[in-house]
């Protein structure tokens, strides 16, 4: 290393601020320009009159990964966030009124289990086998996906992980996996809403993503203090003042500076016209905005902007005049034509008829999130991202999903409680989209099908292999969306760049690029013949509920080469 070379990072949300601490680390300078006059991207919060509300994520999940990422940065996360556990993970409502609540508390679940699925010992024994499953997923999904970077396509096609195609059940669903092990239709939907947090439908989302239910019940659910962007300001904090990066807010990139020729980017240029020349340039702004806005047009940006994305949503940030003991932390919501909903969000991109929602009471668990004797809400009703030429009037629709939403709530609580909200704000897809730069709207970003994840997710290096020196990290990067994914994400985009400028990269086991092995033409047949029992093995045990193989890639693949 002759010298100290200068990284830009665009975006100071998880992944950018997480990037950077970690690249300050390594010896690197960094700068950070962010468009808004606060951190963390969705991960923000919006504040009233005493009453806080976490903008965007309100479920601190996958705590050992953030445990590892501030130990990566030789930090106690203790020492930075006063973590507290939810007693409850969630209080499920029903259609009919009835309730259920999910819980780490083995005794108490299995009481619930028997409400529905009647007593004896099969009921709870399955319980106990979905929760197995899961663990395994969690687990193998660690190693295999969050914690590997899959810089060349061959990289995923190893002996070694062919057992984990069927141990992670790909190509099932998140619903049928679950009407295997419960067959009342409440508890097989208490155990599915979750794939929302992946912006995902539980008909659709890969049986995979069963991991999240593993996670809220073996490591239980978490809240930082002080509203969920105590994790990037911890972040920021220990980025600037212990490893000297520095962050520059109400700083909107207009473009990222770039030589073809050399194949080289050279830095970014902000709106205000100023230039900030950089060795290599990180880019955590919505990956599918950053290639279609912000690079030159190619033929790839348009085909990763036709991609399959995940909702996006109608957000409410309620300030009540008074605490509404009826609501929990957690509270779910849960629409009778179950199935129906999530249709029309994904199919059709609406707002459902009789949706599911969320609600969140972070002031249940933190008294800072609100004033004495008063609540902050947040309802999360998930509808379809925006979709170019069908212009929808969101106004009209943010009314009504606030009435669905007050209706559903008189109903099942015994009371109407839009006379205590003394203030509101709210977002819906314009808002995601004008705030954030999030690509339609969609909160999420990419969808995560099995064609979308892993060596198919865009690359934490430039996927169009025009720029050797252009990296990314965030939601529609791989491994994917939500806070601990994208905490994972940082350490492989930081292991790349470092790697890229010869620096030594901290507990590193990945395998060098291709580029820098000598490649044994041997191992061609191998590759080969392993992909050839993989297909095969793909089209005779692919499961019934998904048609034939053909039909399912036929039907995920860019509409351009889909057969008709």
């Amino acid at each position: 290393m002759t010298s100290q070379k200068h990284i830009v990072i665009i975006g100071a949300g998880v992944g950018g601020t997480a990037t950077a601490a970690r690249l300050a680390k390594q010896g690197f300078r960094v700068t950070v320009v962010e468009k808004n006059d606060f951190s963390g991207g969705r991960c923000s919060l919006i504040h009233h009159e005493g009453h806080r509300f976490d903008q965007g994520p309100s479920l601190y999940l996958m705590p050992k990964i953030f445990k590892e990422a501030f130990a990566d940065l030789d930090e106690k996360i203790e020492d930075h966030i006063d973590l507290l556990k939810c007693e409850n993970n969630y209080k499920v409502h029903f259609y009919d009124g009835d309730s259920i609540h999910l819980t780490s508390d083995l005794v108490r679940m299995k009481n619930e289990i028997e409400r529905y699925e009647g007593e004896g010992e099969k009921p709870f024994l399955n319980y106990l086998k979905f929760l197995s499953e899961s663990h395994i997923h969690y687990e193998r999904s660690l190693i295999m996906a969050l914690k590997r970077n899959f810089e060349a396509w061959y990289e995923m096609f190893q002996p070694k992980y062919a057992p984990e195609v069927f141990h992670l059940h790909l190509f099932h669903k998140v619903y049928s996996r679950a009407a295997k092990y419960f067959k009342s239709k409440k508890m097989r939907m208490a155990f599915t809403f979750q794939s929302m947090y992946m912006g995902m439908s539980p008909f659709d989302a890969p049986a995979t993503y069963n991991l999240l239910q593993y996670t809220e019940f073996a490591e239980g659910i978490w809240y930082p203090r002080g509203g969920f962007n105590k994790v990037v300001q911890s972040l920021e904090q220990i980025a600037t003042q212990k490893y000297g990066a520095s962050f520059i807010y109400n700083a909107p990139v207009s473009k990222i500076n770039v030589d073809l020729q050399s194949k080289i980017t050279t830095g970014v240029t902000l709106e205000n016209g100023e230039i900030i020349q950089a060795d290599a340039v990180v880019c955590n702004a919505d990956l599918i905005y950053a290639y279609n806005h912000l690079l030159p047009p190619c033929s790839w940006s348009k085909r990763v902007g036709e991609s399959k994305l995940t909702s996006s949503s109608i957000s409410f940030y309620w300030s009540m005049d008074r605490i509404i003991p009826q609501l929990d932390v957690h509270n779910i919501f849960l629409a009778n034509a179950y199935q129906e909903s999530f249709d029309e969000i994904f199919k059709h991109h609406s707002l459902p008829s009789e949706p599911s929602f969320y609600v969140n009471v972070p002031s249940r668990i933190d008294p800072s999130a609100a004033p004495e004797g008063k609540d902050s809400v947040i309802v999360l009703v998930p509808i379809g991202h925006i979709v170019p030429g069908k212009a929808k009037d969101y106004d009209q629709m943010v009314s009504k999903a606030r009435q669905m939403v007050l209706d559903v709530l008189k109903a099942r609580l015994g009371y109407d409680i839009s006379r205590y909200i003394a203030h509101e704000d709210f977002n819906h897809p314009v808002k995601w989209q004008q705030k954030f730069n999030l690509w339609r709207g969609s909160i999420l970003g990419l969808s995560h099908d099995v064609f979308q994840v892993l060596w198919f997710r865009p690359s934490t290096k430039d996927s169009t292999g025009r720029f050797d020196n252009l990296f990314f990290v965030g939601a529609s990067t791989h491994p994917g969306t939500g806070v601990p994914i994208v905490l994972c994400g940082s350490k492989l985009t930081a292991d790349q760049v470092t790697k890229h400028f010869g620096y030594k990269t901290i507990k590193s086991t990945k395998p060098r690029p291709i580029h820098l092995q000598e490649f044994d033409t041997s191992k061609v047949w191998y590759y080969a013949a392993f992909l050839f029992v993989l297909i095969c093995s793909l089209f005779y045990g692919f499961p019934q509920e998904n048609g034939t193989a053909a039909s399912f890639i036929n039907g995920h693949l860019p509409r351009s080469f889909r057969v008709q």
